[in-house]
């Protein structure tokens, strides 16, 4: 492996070009013509347009991608995370090509892809799961016994979900018939794949992910916990390790429980198995997802492990740098979700060219981004324009130094979170970590506009 094609954009783009030359590699990016002048593109050895700005006509297009590793003579693709990063498909083309995928294999992705399977494997290796339907369930009147069955409150969820997408939550029987049909629909449209399964949703759950990695000649481990719990309508906006409510002990045996199912499912690669904690701390299993994730970058802090570098050495034949004795936990490290969007109108999209960009510096601070001042935000992708990520020596002095880190960063000419994350850092109950997913969705249905104390 010797050049690597990125098929992905913005800061997770920079990210991977820059393990590419750390490792010695030439990195080859590949852009839409609203990325022209990305700075994933002005980083990259070489860079190839593969179309117009929609994603349907670039990133998610195979074969221009396919055509840019021939143009460039790249013998690997890192697919980053969204677009193809969980597209088997996409991975089995690659293999047929004799293009290296720097991913799990296709036939892993498939499999852990689907949730009922993924959720089939959980319960071989006795990892607890959700009470749910046993697979999918075909039509209306035979999910509707099923829950019954299982009870409600209960979520209609997309087999082939993810990013919160296809989901929906029945109170009750009279409401269940028009939750299913809106499900199906919207998986349809999402993921061309409208199947359909159940679970019992857990009534005030915490989100904790766990970050596993494994070769292919047998070797896994688990880096710690990550704590996801402040989403907006299931969207992460602030990530923490180690997680605030978490015993050493919980943290060992939700991180087992994480590595017997990659194991079982012969995982080779870095990958996330996430969790839903219950009120009692009860962890029940979710999903895996086969990528890497958006906040890797606490692990890599928290640990000292570059994960994507990680990634590309496994994908070329390498045995993991590291057992799981040797992982260590170093201090706090907490994340926030940088994203062109209005806090105070509900996060309404606010795309539009940035007039300054000046990011935050100093001690144990990290900036992930593709932005700069003059930097055009587009209207076509994700919001997120850049990851802060903070490290103390424990979650109060990481606290302080995201309130000086977010006081230096200035953005002009398009909204940001930036003042939702500065409420969040003011926030009694976040500081008492005292919360659950649906908190932020309570406080915005409150009326809550997140404009920081001071502002």
């Amino acid at each position: 492996m010797k050049k690597i094609l990125i098929a992905n954009r913005g800061e997770i783009a920079v990210r991977i070009v820059r393990a590419c030359h750390d490792m010695g590699l030439q990195a080859v990016a590949v852009y839409s013509k609203a990325d022209a002048e990305a700075l994933h593109v002005l980083n990259a050895d070489e860079a190839v347009c593969i179309g117009r700005a929609p994603s349907q006509e670039s990133y998610l297009k195979i074969p221009n991608i396919l055509s840019a590793c021939e143009i460039s003579g790249a013998d690997a693709i890192h697919p980053g995370f969204g677009f193809l990063s969980e597209n088997a498909n996409f991975a089995s083309i690659c293999d047929s090509c004799g293009i290296n995928f720097i991913g799990p294999a296709h036939e892993t992705i498939a499999l852990l892809g689907n949730k009922a399977e993924a959720k089939a494997i959980a319960k071989s290796v006795k990892c607890p799961v959700i009470p749910g339907s046993d697979g999918i369930v075909e039509n209306v009147q035979e999910a509707l016994k099923v829950a019954q069955k299982i009870g409600f409150p209960i979520f209609i969820k997309a087999s082939a979900g993810g990013g919160g997408k296809g989901i929906r939550i029945a109170h009750d029987t009279d409401e269940f018939s028009r939750q299913f049909a809106a499900a199906r629909a919207e998986a349809e449209v999402n993921f061309g794949n409208p199947d359909i399964y159940l679970e019992r949703m857990i009534v005030n759950p915490r989100h904790v992910e766990i970050q596993v990695i494994g070769d292919k000649h047998g070797n896994y481990a688990y880096l710690g916990e990550r704590d996801c719990t402040i989403q907006r309508r299931r969207q992460k906006l602030i990530e923490e390790t180690p997680s605030p409510i978490l015993t050493p002990a919980q943290r060992k045996k939700i991180g087992e429980a994480a590595v017997s199912i990659v194991k079982a499912a012969k995982y080779h690669s870095v990958g996330t198995v996430e969790f839903l904690l219950d009120e009692k701390k009860n962890f029940y299993f979710m999903e895996v997802n086969t990528r890497i994730q958006v906040e890797h970058t606490i692990t890599e802090e928290l640990t000292g492990i570059d994960l994507v570098q990680e990634q590309i050495r496994i994908a070329r034949g390498d045995k993991l740098s590291f057992r799981q004795k040797d992982v260590k936990y170093d201090g706090h490290v907490i994340q926030c979700r940088i994203n062109a969007e209005d806090p105070s109108r509900n996060f309404a999209p606010s795309p539009g060219t940035l007039e300054y960009f000046v990011p935050p510096g100093g001690p144990h601070v990290r900036i992930d981004t593709a932005c700069y001042s003059g930097y055009k935000v587009p209207p076509h992708y994700d919001s997120m324009i850049g990851k802060l990520i903070v490290r103390g020596k424990n979650r109060e002095e990481a606290i302080q130094i995201a309130r000086r880190a977010l006081k230096e960063f200035h953005v002009g000419g398009v909204h940001t979170t930036i003042p939702f994350h500065q409420y969040m850092f003011q926030d009694e109950n976040f500081l008492k970590h005292d919360y659950t997913i649906s908190y932020i969705d309570q406080l915005i249905l409150d009326g809550c506009t997140f404009v920081p104390e001071g502002s």
